[in-house]
C-alpha cells in the first residue's frame, strides 16, 4: 500500500512492516500500517465493536468516532506515532497504536524512548490471539524506531488485555493508579518472550495444518459433468476413502438448481452450497483459480488444496500468478497446499480423507509423509501400499507456495497419531526455522529427510525460495546437529522410517547376528563394520535350522546384555531332495514374533533372500494388525508381537518431558539385502545417541564472559564499518583483524611486513629468532608445498638466504608480499572458520589444514551459537581426528584449548552479526596451548534474519 501525499516524505510508508500471520485458531490475517486511506475502514470497524470494548479502550462511553478522532487515528508519521491494523478480506478486525511520550507522559520525539500503547479488537475476533500477534509486531516496530518500553493504562475489569501483556514474556512492572492498572513493558526480547512467541507460533501453525487435514466438509471445485478429469478423480477418491464429512461437487457449468454428481450434491459455486465448507480442492485451469479463491474466501472456507498447474514452474509470469494466489488466499484468512499439488490424505478413522489423485488410500499407520514432488509422492504411496505399510498422513505440496514442511513439523510435533516424520524436500524456504523445528521434533520422535536437488545450486522449477549457497555437506552436518536423520534416497528413507516406527531405539551399537546362512551372516557382519557398528561374530544356525531354532536363538540374543540390537538372516531351507523349501515362511514369522514378544525391548530386523513365504507372512501380519500400533513397511512387511513392551531409557521411547506417549515396539521390518537393514539400524543407533545427548544439552562456559569485551567490540566494528558501510562489506587488514579478535580472547601472532631483506632482518630482530618467512600473495598463501613458506630461520644469514631464494623462485617482493613471523611451538595445523549464510545462518567449521580439508573435504560444521558439546563434537567428528589424539604414538594435542578457541569464535559471530566471515589458518595446536598464525576477517552490514522478530508467514 502506497503513502498518500499528506504523509511526510521523510517517513515513507514502511512496507516491510506488512506481514501475514497465523492466528491461534489456524486462520490467517494481515498486519499492516494504517494510512490516511483507511478512514472508512476505521469507522466501519469501530461500528462493529461492542460498547463494552469501546469503554475498555477509552475509559468512558464512546459510541462513535469524531472526524477529529478518525484523522488522528489514520495520520501517522511512522516514527513517533504509529498505528497498525489487522485485516481479513481487506477489512479491519483490530488496531494498535503507540505515541512516543516523555518522562511526564507528554507527547515527545526522539530521543525519548517510551511510548503509550493501546489496542482495540473486534469482539467477534477476540480469543483468536489477535492482540498477542499485534503486540509482537508493534513491539518490533517500536524497537526499530528507538523506543525501549511501552506504557499502558488498562481498566482492572479488562482481564483479557491484562493477560495479553502479562503472558507476553517481556520484563514488566505493574501498579494500580487512579482506578486503572498501569503497566510498563521493557521491549528488549528475553528468553521468556522468545519462548512464548515460538510456543504460540507452534500452536497456531499446527492448528492451521489440522484444519486442512480434518475438515468437516470438502468441496471439489472443477468436477466435470462426465467421468474423467482431475476434479472427478479427486471426488471419486474422496468418496472411495469413506470420508466422514460432507462432500460437494462444484462447477460453474452445472445447471441451475439442485443436482448430484456421483451421488453428492452439485452446485455452481461454493456460495450456493449454503452450508459451512472447511476445505476446497481446486482443480480448474490457472486462469480460473482467482475466481474460485474469491468464491471460497467470501463464504468462509478455511483452506485450499490447489491441484492446478501453470504457476511458478512455468517461469516469470507463472511466478507472479503464484504470488498473487497466495496474497489473495491469505487476505481471506485461508492457507494453501500447492499449487501444482498432488493432494493430501488423512487415514484417521475419524476423518478418512483422501483429497488427492491417489486412487487408494494407504492403510492407517504411524508414519507421517511430506513430499514436495508429486512424482516422488506417487512412487512412495505405491510402494508403501504394495508392501502393506501404513501412514497417518500424506501431503504432496507441489510448489508449496504457502504450507511447507515446517508447518507439518509443527503439527507432527504434538500429533499423537504420528511416531515418525518422513520428508522429501527439494528446497528449504527457511533453513534456520527448519533446523529449529526439526531439533525440537527430533527430541520426541524421529525426523527422516531426503534432500533432492543437492548439487544443482538452484531451486527446482516452481520453488520460489531463497537459494542457499552453503555446500551440501554442510547442510547435512547441520541437519545431523539438529537430530535429523538425513539419507540419500527415498528407498533408504522408507527403510529407516519403518525400523524406527516399529522397533524401540537401541541402547548402543552392539549387534548380534544370527541366521541359517554363514555367508549372509558374514555379509551382514561386514556391513555393520562399514557403518560403524560393533557386531558380534555371526551365529550360524546352519541351513538345517528349524523355525524353533530361530526362536530360541533370537530369545537368547535379546536376553544377552552385551548386545543392543539383533539382525536375523534367513534363506530358504533345503530339503532332503535338494530343493529349496519356502513354504515355512509363515511358521518362521510366528517364531520370530513369539521370541520378540517375550524378550527385552531391543530392535530386531530381518534380512531375507528369496524367502517369499516369509515376506508374504510378514505383509499379511501387517495388513491385519490392529490400530493404533505402528505400521512400518519394508520389502517384506512386518509382524506384530502381542505383548512386547518398551523398557525405560532412550530405547524405550517412554513418556518424555513433553508428555508425548511411548512409541510401542512391535513389528519386525524385513529387508531383501543386508546392507539396507544395517544402514537403517546404524541410523537408529546414531539417532538414539543424539536423543540421549539432547536430554542434557550443552552450554556456553561462563569463563568466556570474563575475557570478552562485547561492548568494546561493537564500538570497534561500528568504527571499522564507518557511517555509510558498503553493503558488500570490507576485509580487515592484518592489524585490524588482530585487534578485533583480541577483544574476544583470540590472540593472533603478529606478522611484520618485509618489503626487502633489510626489513626482514629488522622484523626478525624485533620478534626474536627463530622466525618464519612467508608470502601473503593470495595464490601462495598457506602453500608451503609451493615454496612460499620458509621455517626455522635461526639467524640473519639464514633469513637473507631464504629471502633471496623466495624472490628468485616465485617473484618480486611486491608480488609476494612477504612477512616475518616468530616460530610457534610444533603441533597439528588446523583451520577454524565461521561464516554467515543469509538463509542458513552462522556456521562454525573445523578441519585439519591443507589436504584433509581442501582436497578430501574432511571438515565438520555446527550452527552458531555452539555449546561446549558442539565444540567437542566438532573436533572429534572429522575423519582425521585421530591425528589430534595421539595417532601412531604421537603426543596428543591440546584439544581443550582448541575447543575454547572454537567457542570464542562462535561467540564473536553470534554477538556481532556484522562479522560475516572469520578464517583462522593455520591454528597450530601443540601439546600445551595453541597458536593462531593467520587470520582474516570480513565485516558487512548484517543480513536480515528470518528467524528473529515477530511471527510472520514467508512471502517469496
Amino acid at each position: 500500500m502506497e503513502p498518500t501525499p499528506e504523509q511526510s516524505p521523510h517517513h515513507a510508508y514502511p512496507d516491510h512492516w506488512e506481514a501475514d500471520v497465523v492466528l491461534r485458531d489456524g486462520g490467517t490475517a494481515r498486519i499492516r500500517p494504517i494510512t490516511t486511506d483507511d478512514a472508512e475502514r476505521l469507522v466501519s470497524f469501530y461500528e462493529q465493536v461492542s460498547d463494552e470494548s469501546k469503554y475498555y479502550r477509552f475509559f468512558a462511553p464512546y459510541p462513535r468516532l469524531s472526524a477529529r478522532d478518525v484523522h488522528r487515528f489514520t495520520h501517522h508519521d511512522y516514527v513517533d506515532r504509529v498505528g497498525l491494523a489487522v485485516t481479513i478480506g481487506g477489512e479491519f478486525i483490530a488496531t494498535v497504536r503507540f505515541d512516543r511520550i516523555d518522562e511526564q507522559g507528554r507527547p515527545a520525539s526522539a530521543p525519548a524512548d517510551e511510548a503509550e500503547v493501546a489496542f482495540l479488537v473486534q469482539d467477534a475476533h477476540q480469543g483468536r490471539g489477535v492482540a498477542s500477534a499485534l503486540l509482537e509486531h508493534i513491539a518490533a516496530v517500536a524497537m526499530e524506531r528507538g523506543i525501549r518500553r511501552f506504557a499502558a493504562e488498562v481498566l482492572p475489569a479488562n482481564n483479557k488485555m491484562i493477560k495479553v501483556f502479562r503472558d507476553a514474556g517481556f520484563t514488566q512492572q505493574r501498579s494500580f493508579e487512579d482506578g486503572s492498572v498501569h503497566l510498563t513493558l521493557e521491549l528488549e526480547p528475553t528468553a521468556e518472550s522468545l519462548a512464548v512467541q515460538r510456543g504460540r507460533e507452534q500452536r497456531a501453525e499446527a492448528r492451521s495444518v489440522q484444519r486442512l487435514l480434518a475438515p468437516g466438509a470438502v468441496a471439489v471445485i472443477g468436477v466435470g459433468r462426465e467421468p474423467g478429469g482431475v476434479g472427478r478423480t479427486v471426488l471419486r477418491n474422496l468418496l472411495g476413502s469413506g470420508f466422514t464429512g460432507r462432500t460437494y461437487a462444484v462447477n460453474t457449468s452445472f445447471a441451475a438448481g439442485p443436482g448430484t454428481v456421483d451421488g453428492v450434491p452439485a452446485h455452481r459455486t461454493v456460495g450456493e452450497i449454503g452450508e459451512q465448507v472447511d476445505l476446497a480442492v481446486v482443480a480448474v485451469p490457472a486462469e480460473r483459480v482467482p475466481e474460485a479463491v474469491a468464491d471460497c474466501g467470501e463464504h468462509g472456507v478455511q483452506g485450499l488444496v490447489v491441484l492446478s498447474a501453470g504457476y511458478a514452474e512455468r517461469g516469470t509470469e507463472g511466478r507472479e500468478r503464484q504470488r498473487e494466489l497466495v496474497r489473495q488466499a491469505r487476505s481471506y484468512g485461508m492457507r494453501i497446499i500447492g499449487p501444482n499439488a498432488f493432494g493430501i490424505i488423512n487415514t484417521s478413522e475419524a476423518v478418512r480423507l483422501n483429497a488427492s489423485l491417489a486412487p487408494e488410500s494407504p492403510q492407517a499407520g504411524r508414519i507421517g509423509l511430506f513430499t514436495q514432488s508429486g512424482a516422488i509422492g506417487i512412487a512412495l504411496l505405491s510402494g508403501l501400499h504394495r508392501r502393506g505399510a501404513g501412514l497417518s498422513a500424506f501431503i504432496s505440496a507441489g510448489n508449496r507456495a504457502d504450507v511447507s514442511g515446517n508447518d507439518f513439523l509443527q503439527y507432527w510435533f504434538e500429533d499423537q497419531d504420528t511416531d515418525v516424520a518422513l520428508l522429501y524436500l527439494e528446497s528449504l524456504g527457511n533453513p534456520r526455522k527448519f533446523t529449529r523445528l526439526a531439533r525440537r521434533t527430533a527430541a520426541v520422535k524421529p525426523v527422516v529427510v531426503v534432500k533432492g536437488a543437492r548439487h544443482s545450486g538452484t531451486n527446482p522449477p516452481g520453488h520460489t525460495v531463497p537459494v542457499s549457497r552453503i555446500p551440501d555437506a554442510t547442510v547435512s552436518a547441520l541437519m545431523r546437529q539438529a537430530g535429523v536423520i538425513r539419507v540419500d534416497t527415498v528407498t533408504e528413507m522408507v527403510d529407516v522410517g519403518l525400523l524406527l516406527a516399529g522397533q524401540p531405539l537401541p541402547d548402543g551399537p552392539r549387534v548380534a547376528i544370527l541366521g541359517n546362512s554363514e555367508s549372509l551372516g558374514l555379509l551382514t557382519y561386514d556391513a555393520c563394520l562399514a557403518e560403524g557398528l560393533r557386531p558380534r561374530p555371526p551365529r550360524d544356525l546352519t541351513t538345517g535350522a528349524s523355525p524353533q531354532d530361530f526362536r530360541y536363538a533370537l530369545a537368547e540374543a535379546l536376553a544377552d546384555r552385551t548386545c543392543d540390537a539383533v539382525i536375523v538372516t534367513a534363506i530358504p531351507w533345503v530339503g532332503e531332495d535338494g530343493k529349496a523349501e519356502t513354504g515355512d515362511g509363515e511358521v518362521l514369522a510366528a517364531a520370530l514374533r513369539e521370541a520378540a514378544a517375550t524378550g527385552p525391548p531391543k530392535p530386531v530386523a530381518v534380512v531375507h533372500v528369496e524367502m517369499g513365504g516369509l515376506a508374504q507372512a510378514l505383509a499379511a501380519a501387517a495388513g491385519t494388525a490392529t490400530p493404533p500400533a505402528p505400521r512400518p513397511a519394508a520389502d517384506a512387511a512386518v509382524v506384530e508381537p502381542s505383548s512386547r513392551q518398551p523398557a525405560p531409557g532412550p530405547s524405550a521411547d517412554g513418556p518424555d518431558a513433553t508428555g508425548h506417549p511411548a512409541r510401542s515396539a512391535g513389528r519386525i521390518p524385513a529387508y531383501p539385502a543386508a546392507e539396507r537393514a544395517v544402514r537403517a539400524l546404524a541410523e537408529a543407533v546414531k539417532y538414539a545417541q543424539w536423543r540421549r545427548q539432547a536430554a542434557t544439552p550443552g552450554k556456553v562456559p561462563e569463563f568466556l564472559d570474563d575475557t570478552i569485551d562485547e561492548h568494546g567490540t561493537a564500538g570497534l566494528i561500528e568504527t571499522l564499518l564507518g557511517p555509510s558501510p558498503d553493503p558488500r562489506g570490507r576485509p580487515l587488514t592484518h592489524d585490524e583483524a588482530r585487534e578485533l579478535l583480541s577483544r574476544y580472547g583470540v590472540s593472533v601472532r603478529p606478522a611484520l611486513p618485509a618489503a626487502d631483506p633489510a626489513a626482514a632482518v629488522a622484523a626478525a630482530a624485533h620478534l626474536g629468532y627463530p622466525v618464519a618467512l612467508k608470502t601473503t600473495a593470495p595464490h601462495l598463501r598457506h602453500r608451503a608445498d609451493l615454496g612460499g613458506v620458509r621455517l626455522d630461520l635461526t639467524d640473519e644469514d639464514a633469513l637473507r638466504r631464504a629471502y633471496d631464494e623466495l624472490t628468485e623462485l616465485l617473484g618480486t617482493p611486491a608480488e609476494l608480499r612477504p612477512v616475518v613471523q616468530a616460530m610457534a611451538p610444533r603441533g597439528v595445523d588446523t583451520v577454524v572458520r565461521a561464516s554467515i549464510d543469509a538463509a542458513a545462518g552462522a556456521v562454525l567449521s573445523f578441519g585439519l589444514a591443507g589436504a584433509p580439508s581442501e582436497l578430501l573435504g574432511d571438515t565438520a560444521h555446527r550452527l552458531v551459537p555452539a555449546t561446549d558439546r558442539d565444540a567437542a563434537e566438532l573436533i572429534r567428528s572429522i575423519r582425521a581426528a585421530p591425528v589430534l589424539f595421539g595417532w601412531r604414538g604421537s603426543a596428543p594435542a591440546d584439544t581443550a584449548a582448541l575447543e575454547e578457541l572454537l567457542l570464542r569464535v562462535s561467540r564473536l559471530v553470534d554477538d556481532h552479526p556484522e562479522v560475516v566471515s572469520v578464517t583462522l589458518e593455520p591454528v597450530v595446536v601443540a601439546t600445551q596451548g595453541l597458536t593462531v598464525l593467520g587470520a582474516s576477517v570480513r565485516l558487512a552490514p548484517p543480513p536480515a534474519r528470518s528467524d528473529l522478530g515477530p511471527r510472520r508467514l514467508p512471502s517469496y
